[in-house]
């Protein structure tokens, strides 16, 4: 079985409102605005400059951040935007942080130590703090690849925030397009403990929940009509998966959607700079 399962990936943006307000749109509830934390050399516990609102699915979500704060520490986030808005987090889940640290520093990748974050969450008995373990996988191309452990999923995944407008449930897929699809699964695969598998284009990595997709940037285009790559390796687009085949997704984006394979396409232009192909 694989080590990892598909958890969430991170649309980075310049603003958190207007990132905000795309999703609303496209009928995803998301939940409050809340500013991370961290602790620093010293142990204290301190605010990051970066904030973000999350649509919870009842299998993985979809995080939106930013630069919430421009006199504290942005977390990367500040490069990323360099590149461009999109996504730029690649998040896998696993259930016992310590035990992967060894198993990820045997397979070759030198993470440090775990990586602590925390962030308010409001809860019906008030505000209470989530917990998170991270492996961050030192310095991938693709971006900020980590293996996480979520020590609170129950501040997180709260019935009301899971609940969706377009009918939206799951995340199934993540399509990364690269210059090698090899080369990406060699480093990638043995983090998160599944063999690729070939498919046109690339690869495909089979995770406990959900996979992941390592193509050329023609076979993303593919999969994705009408793609535009600003450059490699990028994050190019989300498989959401729905419970009534894309109907209500369809209805509420209107224009903004088209037909694609066996799914509704909403291009990165009206989705944060990540397609979403609902299914």
């Amino acid at each position: 079985m694989a080590a990892a399962a598909l958890d969430h990936v991170g649309i980075v943006g310049r603003d958190l409102g207007v990132l905000a307000a795309a999703y609303e749109g496209l009928g995803f509830t998301l939940s409050p605005h809340a500013q991370h934390h961290a602790p620093g050399p010293d142990g204290v516990v301190r605010p990051l400059g970066t904030g973000n609102r999350c649509a919870m699915l009842g299998r993985g979500y979809v995080e939106l951040i930013a630069i919430v704060d421009q006199a504290l520490p942005s977390n990367t986030l500040d490069r990323f935007l360099a590149r461009h808005a999109g996504a730029h987090i690649l998040a896998f889940a696993v259930d016992d942080a310590e035990g992967e640290l060894a198993r990820l520093r045997a397979v070759g990748h030198p993470v440090p130590g775990i990586a602590w974050l925390e962030r308010p969450v409001g809860t019906k008995d008030g505000v209470r703090t989530a917990r998170f373990a991270r492996l961050p996988l030192p310095d991938p191309p693709e971006g900020r690849v980590q293996l996480i452990q979520h020590l609170t999923p129950e501040l997180l995944w709260q019935p009301h925030l899971i609940e969706h407008a377009n009918r939206a449930v799951s995340l199934d897929a993540v399509i990364v397009a690269v210059a090698d699809p090899d080369e990406a699964s060699a480093r990638l695969a043995p983090a998160l403990g599944s063999a690729p598998e070939p498919v046109p284009g690339g690869v495909r990595i089979r995770l406990r929940r959900g996979e992941l997709s390592l193509v050329t940037a023609e076979a993303a285009a593919r999969l994705l009509p009408g793609l535009a790559v600003p450059s490699l390796p990028f994050i190019a687009g989300l498989v959401i998966g729905t419970d009534d085949g894309g109907r209500a997704a369809a209805a509420i984006a209107g224009h903004r959607a088209r037909a694609a394979g066996a799914g509704l396409l909403v291009p990165p232009s009206d989705a944060g700079g990540a397609a979403i192909l609902f299914v």
